[in-house]
């Protein structure tokens, strides 16, 4: 089988979660490994999986990639699984949590899930996990969205993602991806 990973990463999040699905696929496939910037919309029908990853920019997928999806052709033959990086709580646990996952990343999943209905594209599912923030991002963080209560609680468990613990999730739905198809 024949995979892509296409990422956009500004702090190298995102390219790290990038890395660890490429890392499993390429045992067993053909698996290149490839920023957005390098490809092209007739790149992608080279390939039966497309992983395509992102940072969360104001609760969406950034612009380059929102771009590189809406290039795409309708009704490829390829099948499409995304990825992305965030500075929200995770999405597991308590309701506050998933809401505010919802809030801060929620526009991710949707325009995964839209580009994949109006192109007709194959939408295998998605992973996501916590990354640490740029320094505007974070001081953003503090002074408008956590309370001071929570501040460093939240500073001190955001910083460290991905951990090793995110990128072996990473590796998992790699696998969970390549046995759908």
């Amino acid at each position: 089988m024949k995979i892509l990973v296409a990422f956009y990463s500004e702090t190298g999040n995102t390219e790290k979660v990038a890395r660890a699905l490429y890392e499993t696929a390429s045992r067993d496939h053909e698996v290149d490994l490839r920023k957005v910037s390098e490809i092209e919309p007739d790149t992608f029908k080279s390939y039966n999986l497309v992983f395509i990853g992102s940072a969360c920019h104001d609760a969406d997928l950034a612009v380059p990639v929102k771009k590189a999806l809406e290039a795409l052709p309708d009704s490829p033959k390829f099948k499409l699984a995304g990825f992305f990086t965030h500075a929200t709580y995770p999405s597991e646990g308590s309701q506050t949590r998933k809401t505010l996952f919802k809030e801060w990343a929620g526009k991710c999943v949707e325009s995964f899930q839209h580009i994949s209905e109006e192109k007709q594209i194959d939408f295998q599912g998605y992973f996501n996990c916590q990354g640490a923030p740029i320094p505007p991002i974070l001081n953003f963080i503090k002074n408008r969205i956590i309370s001071p209560d929570k501040w460093e609680e939240y500073e001190r468990e955001v910083l460290k993602h991905p951990t090793p613990e995110d990128l072996q999730r990473a590796k998992e739905f790699a696998r969970e991806m390549i046995s759908q198809i």
